[in-house]
């Protein structure tokens, strides 16, 4: 069995990344969220944020971020925790987008049998 890059990550960084925080708040984000930037990056900032704000101008799902970052979701979900209390960025949750594009179904029966009624 082959391990994987992730395998081999150094836990002590992992521990610097997250700055010894080990759990994100599940509710924010699952691993299909969209992530938008809402600001620039500011002098100063750490380097994941700034790369995740320069990745998120553009709607970006939190796997892709764990992908591209080449860190666990887990860590990443931390890292967005903290850009998300700041303001610096805003989750999308694709079953509410798809949700609220789609009509009642109640107002489809309705429209059925109008249509049946004609």
């Amino acid at each position: 069995m082959t391990r994987r890059a992730i395998d081999r990550e150094d836990p002590d960084r992992l521990y610097t990344v997250t700055g010894g925080r080990t759990r994100a708040d599940e509710t924010a984000f699952d691993s299909v969220s969209l992530i938008v930037s809402e600001s620039r990056p500011t002098p100063g900032m750490q380097s994941e944020h700034v790369r995740i704000l320069r990745m998120t101008r553009r709607p970006t799902a939190v796997v892709e971020i764990s992908a591209e970052l080449r860190l666990p979701v887990s860590v990443v979900k931390i890292l967005l925790r903290d850009l998300l209390d700041t303001g610096r960025i805003t989750v999308r949750h694709p079953s509410a987008a798809t949700q609220a594009g789609r009509p009642d179904p109640e107002l489809l029966k309705q429209v059925l049998v109008a249509l049946h009624d004609l």
